[in-house]
């Protein structure tokens, strides 16, 4: 007589504690986390960098000890045998260990021997997760030389060679495009619908938590809430709104902001969408005079609207005011190109990297360069930079070519990298310090640009704190205002808000737009569809070459069919990456 199959839950955490010491400081990764994940579902873990995502993760997956408390995977508790619960699971850390010098077929071997998989399963096994991933026509193919999103689906493969019983994922998505974050969703979902897979997801994306059917919802080491997507977004069912006006997108958004009575506001294309406190539109007067033709519309919750609730409840104060002025309109700027690209084209030997690329970006536009992994987004950005030469082409920034001028023109740029390029063992001071010093401000000038960014970014209490133990949203911000220090006229950001909550996010936007509107050109690449929607213009881009181009608002429109009567702009740019590689199809 066989044994009833196991239907307790696959995952339970009781009363989990852990702490680090963080030079002389003690830091709570996670404080009493009790939860539990069902077995073959997927259970998002949600929450932005610093949360304690990964710490949760490692402490399932056995490589730390919890301080206090019980985890129990698959009914065995990992404190009194670590081992047995390696046996069964499978985990894909965020920094997979591919090692790219090697083959897509040579990465499978290495990782089939280290995890003991027999030579006589192995082809059947290599055949099922390469047609999986799609990865079977790049086996000879080495790993350094594929996209960000097929990397990801190499490790997944790797990690899932032995096929676990439960399966985490350590933001798997982070750093992809959204048609490899797609991709990546359907083999979850094949592996849940499958194979009975129990799948624990971290993510900072909010989106993905809708694809999930349980979350966690994790901040600073807390947990906030957890239970099915459906249950936090129904919760702000009567709260979100479309708002527009006869003023500018990014004045309205202000105004609604600084009020009260609104829990979130965020630029999408033309309108600006609300979520306010009270399940009712809001006093068009409380608006002033000054905002004519204001209308609200309903329209139906999301989860981040959840999120962004309770993140607002936990909050030690209401958000800070951004900047001075932020109530009057901003005064109109000249529609003067500050950027200028003719044909920009980049060779690495006999590979065509940007092909024959033109656009110009306005004084005081907010630009958005978008594209798939792989589309050549990186290489244009650094060529506009000044980092690296074009091959063909013309490229003008702040009035300089880029060929012959790129000293002078990067003394008009300010940057800021995805990784924030912070100098993790200076403190907050000495980073704007050196920062200064780097852009040639000396004496009072540099004095009075440091006051000017401890007190704009409220860094006051942080200046002897070392980078390194910051919260992201401060390093972020202290990142940002290094990038500022020299008062530059145009603003490359590259990924600007990966991984940072959504209240940093927002506030972060508010910055941007502020300098926008004083006449500062703002280029940005981004994989967050959201933030595309704060550009004036997009350009997308795929293996070089320019799909389209347009604002926002243009692009949906031209995605807009019967099945998708009201496109977002993550199915927008699906909708465009996919239409060019049928086109190419069809052309072969």
């Amino acid at each position: 007589m066989s044994a009833a199959p196991d239907t307790g839950p696959a995952l339970r955490l009781e009363a989990v504690w852990r702490r680090f010491r963080a030079g002389k400081r003690i830091v709570t990764a996670l404080a009493g986390i009790s939860a539990s994940a069902a077995r073959g579902r997927v259970t998002g873990l949600i929450g932005p960098d610093g949360a304690g995502k990964t710490t949760l993760m490692r402490l399932i997956a056995g490589l730390l000890r919890a301080d206090s408390g019980r985890i129990d995977v698959l009914g065995i508790d990992v404190a009194q045998d670590p081992l047995a619960v390696q046996s069964r699971i499978g985990y894909m850390p965020q920094r997979f260990g591919l090692y790219e010098d090697l083959s897509v077929r040579e990465n499978l071997d290495l990782y089939a021997d280290l995890q003991g998989v027999p030579q006589e399963v192995r082809a059947a096994r290599y055949a099922e997760l390469l047609h999986m991933t799609g990865l079977g026509t790049f086996t000879a193919r080495i790993a350094g030389r594929l996209s960000g999103g097929m990397k990801q689906k190499l490790g997944l493969a790797c990690t899932l060679l032995q096929p676990p019983q439960l399966l985490l994922l350590d933001e798997p998505t982070v750093g992809v495009d959204p048609v490899s974050r797609r991709e990546l969703w359907q083999i979850i979902d094949h592996l849940t619908r499958d194979a009975a897979t129990t799948v624990l997801f971290s993510t900072a994306y909010l989106d993905e938590a809708e694809r999930c059917d349980a979350v966690l919802l994790l901040h600073d080491g807390r947990l906030l809430g957890s239970g099915a997507p459906a249950h936090f977004t129904n919760e702000m069912a009567g709260h979100s709104f479309y708002a527009s006006a006869a003023v500018g997108r990014r004045h309205l958004q202000e105004r609604l902001a600084a009020m009260p009575e609104v829990i979130d506001a965020v630029i999408q294309g033309s309108r600006v969408r609300v979520v306010t406190a009270l399940a009712a539109p809001l006093d068009a007067a409380a608006l002033g005079p000054q905002v004519a033709d204001f209308a609200m519309t309903p329209t139906p919750p999301r989860f981040e609207d959840s999120f962004v609730a309770r993140l607002r409840k936990v909050a030690a104060s209401p958000p800070p005011p951004v900047g001075a002025g932020t109530a009057a309109a901003p005064a109109p700027v000249p529609a003067e190109a500050v950027i200028a690209v003719e044909n920009l084209t980049c060779d690495f030997g006999a590979f065509r990297a940007v092909d024959a690329v033109s656009f110009s970006v306005a004084r005081g536009e907010i630009f958005g360069l978008l594209g798939a992994n792989g589309a050549g987004k990186s290489t244009t950005f650094r060529m506009l930079c000044g980092l690296l030469p074009p091959s063909h082409g013309v490229l003008r920034v702040a009035g300089y070519d880029l060929r012959n001028a790129a000293a002078p023109a990067r003394r008009q740029i300010g940057y800021m990298a995805q990784k924030f390029s912070l100098y993790a063992d200076l403190s907050v001071r000495q980073n704007l310090r050196f920062f200064s010093s780097v852009y040639r401000l000396a004496g009072a000038q540099q004095r009075t640009r440091i006051d000017w960014a401890v007190a704009q970014f409220e860094l006051g209490e942080m200046l002897d704190a070392t980078a390194r133990d910051l919260a992201l949203g401060f390093k972020q911000r202290l990142a940002l205002a290094c990038a500022l220090m020299h008062e530059p006229q145009i603003l490359f950001l590259d990924e600007p808000t990966s991984g940072v909550d959504p209240l940093a996010r927002r506030e972060f936007w508010r910055r941007i737009n502020l300098l926008a509107a004083a006449g500062v050109t703002v280029l940005v690449t981004t994989h967050f569809m959201e933030e595309a929607e704060y550009c004036d213009r997009l350009l997308i881009m795929a293996q070089g070459r320019v799909l389209t181009a347009g604002t926002p608002e243009a692009i949906k429109a031209a995605a807009r069919n019967a099945e998708r009567p009201d496109p977002t702009m993550e199915e927008a740019f699906i909708a465009v990456i996919e239409a060019a590689a049928t086109a190419t199809t069809v052309a072969a």
